[in-house]
């Protein structure tokens, strides 16, 4: 990759959650690259020891969701590293539905895709604010900027982590924390061939690959933005949905319909 800023990421003590695949792997690697010292962290215990054996950084595998988990991988984080300078709260989860998503889809995807994020900072802020500096990025995704369809849980709970990274920034920025959210489009990833007809209509057209998102990161954190954006269009959409909500929420509707004319005309071939 080119045009990656190393100098502000060398001997940095960074942490990576969901680093075993996709854009979790792809900002490990990034980060080594810059210079970083890099803990790994994923759910998938041999994929996590993967890609830490191939950056000679240092896995640690486990649940980053709960509170013990969360405090368990930050506890061995601190032990590796000595001080977790950046956190890169990217583990999350896409379950499908809407209203009629079991509430165990519902409970999972606000354990994983915002406390998370409430549980680490927790951890993080008392260390960060006496020392007067730290950063977090959250992997919040575009549909925490604009929606999801076809997956309710994982629209509202990216809204949650989006106000939740707005919340942090608001209120300890002048105290040395930076926040960050990146906010991907589609990326060609597992999570992406999971997304089924809605992510082919929305996503796939547009995806890019794991790498570039995490180039932009690097880039966005290095030039303190706090909304990273890897589709630069997202900005766009962000403007209609904020300032013609009807007119956007219209041409959702539309897609919606779209999709649903694609999935019954597969289903009657």
């Amino acid at each position: 990759m080119t045009g990656r800023p190393a100098a502000p990421y060398a001997g940095l003590g960074a942490v990576v959650t969901g680093a075993g695949h996709g854009i979790g792997a792809a900002l490990a690697r990034a980060l080594a690259a810059a210079g970083a010292r890099v803990v790994v962290n994923d759910l998938d215990a041999d994929a996590a020891r993967a890609v830490a054996a191939e950056l000679g950084a240092h896995a640690v595998p486990g649940d980053a969701a709960s509170a013990e988990g969360v405090a368990a991988l930050i506890g061995a984080a601190r032990d590796h590293l000595g001080a977790i300078d950046l956190y890169c709260a990217n583990a999350g989860v896409a379950t499908t539905g809407g209203p009629d998503a079991p509430p165990a889809a519902w409970e999972l995807a606000w354990q994983v895709n915002v406390l998370s994020h409430v549980r680490a900072s927790e951890l993080l802020l008392p260390d960060w604010l006496e020392r007067g500096s730290g950063r977090f990025l959250a992997t919040v995704s575009a549909a925490g900027l604009l929606t999801m369809l076809g997956s309710a849980p994982y629209a509202v709970t990216k809204h949650g982590a989006l106000a939740y990274a707005e919340w942090l920034s608001a209120t300890y920025r002048h105290r040395g924390v930076r926040v960050h959210a990146l906010c991907p489009q589609g990326v060609r990833t597992r999570m992406l061939d999971g997304t089924g007809e809605h992510g082919q209509v929305l996503l796939a057209p547009t995806a890019i690959e794991p790498a570039e998102v995490a180039e932009r990161a690097l880039r966005g954190m290095a030039a303190e933005e706090f909304l990273i954006l890897p589709h630069p269009e997202v900005a766009d959409y962000y403007a209609a949905r904020a300032t013609t909500p009807d007119r956007w929420l219209h041409g959702m509707n539309r897609l919606q319909q779209q999709i649903e004319a694609r999935t019954a005309g597969q289903e009657t071939r």
